[in-house]
């Protein structure tokens, strides 16, 4: 039977099921799996027959896990990474060669950064970065060299929104592979592939975990490029955990409803403080004033859990706000049930240098609050709190 409703989808697709007749999925804690003889051994080696053969291949819980996201992202195919970042490496790293060229957005993740300008350049492939603000000229960038469009939407931390449609049929128009970390937005609110992205990334141990418990990342996209990825994961072996796999395969039952209330309360959160006398600017994607609030509203269905606010004093400020907090957890990670506040600019982007950091509006005085499943007045009251006390 198939379900045409994200939630219904979420919790109904691909049980795996054993002869004990369970309800729930089971945890296959299995490093390999049998063969009824040794033709079917060959057959499944040679992909002439599907199975499980080895778990840094494949898995029944990572299966269950992939056959959920890639329903709910409208892909093809998909692989499961040890981690977030595992996954943006291996969307990358499989599909480019020594001399290729990459132009992504300026706004990307710290980590991501790093891979394009210390690690892929050791191999012989460059980058250009393209400015959000900008997009209209990066027909321009684009180098007889380019393979890629890597982009974040919306970014980490600043929040910013690209236009899915026009850089995708900019992809297209010159035979580029557009790969789409979709990670702040979720499959629940944003589904780049139905723009036309080749490959989307996640990291499923933000959001899709939502409770601060395990690592995991999500390859998904069209099979002819998903099949050239899983060559170089299997054989390079950044694999997801099967009790992992359970986790994230079960916790996409409950995405739909949670992002609902972390929505509803950052929106709330992003209102309220808007007029604030201690804070220089809030930015939200569906707040009317985001740059980008209509394009977020065309491609988004809400504006996502992640709030940014500019304090009036810079750093100093922003450390002493930090320091007042008695709820909101100070911790690098976010998408979790419980409400996050990050300094970005001396944590995730701290490798950044001041230039860079500027350039995508990481300012000193930004801080990245990962609106939680707390009651909103109680955020607030903490907020406000903080606030008066850093004064």
């Amino acid at each position: 039977m198939s379900y045409k409703n994200f939630e219904t989808q979420a919790v109904r697709i691909a049980e795996s099921a054993s002869d004990q007749r369970e309800h729930s999925s089971p945890i296959y804690l299995s490093s390999s799996f049998v063969f009824d003889s040794a033709e079917q051994a060959r057959q499944m080696f040679a992909d002439e027959i599907p199975g499980n053969i080895y778990s840094r291949y494949a898995n029944p819980n990572t299966s269950d896990l992939i056959a959920k996201v890639c329903a709910a992202e409208g892909t093809e195919s998909g692989l499961t990474t040890a981690s977030g970042m595992a996954a943006m490496f291996g969307s990358m790293a499989a599909l480019l060669s020594q001399g290729d060229h990459v132009l992504a957005s300026r706004s990307l993740f710290g980590s991501t950064h790093q891979l394009l300008t210390r690690v892929f350049p050791k191999w012989g492939i460059s980058h250009t970065y393209g400015d959000i603000k900008d997009i209209a000229r990066w027909e321009e960038l684009i180098q007889p060299n380019t393979k890629m469009l890597f982009i974040e939407t919306p970014s980490n931390p600043g929040l910013e929104i690209i236009d899915l449609a026009y850089i995708a049929a900019l992809a297209n128009a010159h035979n580029l592979i557009l790969v789409v970390d979709n990670c702040f937005a979720t499959p629940y609110l944003q589904q780049p592939a139905k723009w036309g992205a080749h490959i989307v990334t996640h990291s499923a141990t933000k959001f899709i975990d939502g409770q601060g418990r395990v690592l995991g990342g999500l390859i998904l996209g069209q099979k002819k490029y998903i099949d050239e990825v899983q060559f170089f994961m299997r054989h390079t072996g950044p694999s997801l955990s099967p009790f992992n796999a359970w986790v994230l395969a079960k916790s996409m039952e409950t995405l739909a409803v949670r992002m609902d209330r972390h929505c509803e309360n950052a929106l709330k959160i992003a209102e309220y403080f808007q007029e604030s006398p201690d804070i220089e600017v809030v930015k939200y994607p569906f707040l009317p004033s985001h740059p980008q609030y209509h394009l977020a509203k065309k491609q988004m269905k809400q504006g996502g859990g992640i709030i940014t606010l500019t304090l009036k004093g810079g750093l100093q400020r922003a450390k002493r706000f930090i320091d007042h907090l008695q709820m909101i957890t100070v911790t690098a990670n976010l998408g979790d049930s419980r409400s996050i506040i990050t300094h970005p600019a001396s944590t995730t982007h701290s490798k950044l240098t001041e230039e860079e950091r500027e350039r995508v509006g990481i300012l000193n005085g930004l801080v990245r609050l990962s609106v939680g499943l707390e009651h909103v007045d109680d955020i607030v009251q903490d907020i406000e709190q903080a606030l008066l006390n850093s004064r």
